[in-house]
């Protein structure tokens, strides 16, 4: 919008936008608990994208697979950029069948389970410059940020601040698929004097939360597509301690916006450095990497591309070929 462009976004009723809003619900069903699913929500939009899908130049899709059956019948342009894991066993059949649905990638690592596939381009997250201040001068805590889940590996992270000696602040949220683990693996642990858990909390609150953290701890067991919590540390010079797994090669600056490790004693011994971290070169970094301006420009050069025809041939799907998880490792 800022560049020029006319947008329509398709979103809940509630969202704040300066864009042409059409909404199939008036408020989020995440935040609504009578509503237990999103699907009949997301079928009116798809329906409303429908609708008016000839009005528009191109059209971006956020939706992961929902709308492939009806985008494919549209004469407008239109790209997916896919959010998620790509490892899943069910996703090679579904892009054999959806073969010329072209996609985006929100890392290179995103796209090694399947590489094939219609990729047209690889466009990073970015943030709004002033939506995070450098903080210089942080507090004595380290920080934890997203989801109680088996693969973002609260419990390594609470076993790092232990043996630093050192608080660490808990705010994520609870899915839940997730209770049982919580009950079982982390919520026993959350006794220890150390241990802040917080919960879900608004982005003011995660701002205030991550620009006086000495670290952001990261210690996961996935093919992290991004990391979306890492640049907003960065913004804030907030260095991130992050397991080497799916994009954190990408995203991250070894040495420069924290540290990437591979076990548990590297990760206690970058966090007892932690310290040695310029935060002004974590915020440069973002400044230089991640920002919305950078964000818009990859799309925008990517819309130009699909308007234009100029896109890269796509290599036809192995016949056999299935993605299989690979099994998490445990310690």
């Amino acid at each position: 919008m800022r560049q020029g462009h006319e947008v329509t976004l398709f979103a809940s009723g509630d969202s704040i936008t300066t864009a042409r809003l059409v909404a199939a619900i008036e408020e989020s069903t995440r935040t609504d608990a009578r509503l237990q699913s999103w699907l009949a929500f997301h079928s009116i939009q798809m329906d409303q994208v429908a609708a008016l899908a000839a009005e528009f130049d191109v059209i971006h899709f956020h939706t992961d697979y929902l709308h492939f059956p009806i985008a494919k019948t549209f004469h407008t342009p239109h790209l997916t950029t896919l959010h998620g894991r790509q490892d899943l066993p069910e996703l090679a059949p579904l892009y054999r069948h959806f073969g010329d649905i072209p996609l985006i990638s929100i890392s290179k690592s995103q796209r090694t389970p399947l590489p094939w596939v219609n990729w047209r381009s690889t466009v990073y997250h970015g943030l709004p410059v002033d939506m995070y201040r450098l903080q210089p001068e942080p507090g004595n805590y380290f920080a934890f940020v997203g989801r109680v889940s088996r693969e973002k590996r609260l419990d390594r992270a609470i076993d790092i601040a232990i043996q630093c000696d050192t608080p660490l602040y808990i705010a994520a949220k609870i899915d839940a698929a997730d209770e049982p683990y919580f009950n079982q693996v982390i919520k026993p642990r959350l006794d220890h004097p150390l241990m802040h858990y917080i919960g879900e909390v608004s982005e003011p609150e995660k701002r205030r939360l991550l620009e006086n953290a000495r670290a952001l701890l990261f210690p996961i067991d996935w093919p992290e597509p991004f990391g979306l919590v890492l640049i907003e540390a960065f913004a804030v010079g907030t260095p991130v301690i992050a397991y080497r797994h799916g994009a954190i090669p990408e995203v991250m600056e070894d040495g420069v916006t924290g540290y990437v490790v591979t076990n548990q004693d590297e990760a206690v011994r970058a966090a007892k450095m932690i310290a040695c971290i310029d935060r002004r070169a974590c915020r440069q970094v973002f400044e230089r990497r991640f920002t919305v301006a950078r964000m818009a420009e990859g799309y925008l050069r990517t819309f130009r591309d699909a308007l234009s025809g100029a896109m890269p041939v796509v290599q036809p799907a192995p016949r056999e070929l299935t993605a299989i998880s690979p099994q998490l490792t445990g310690e």
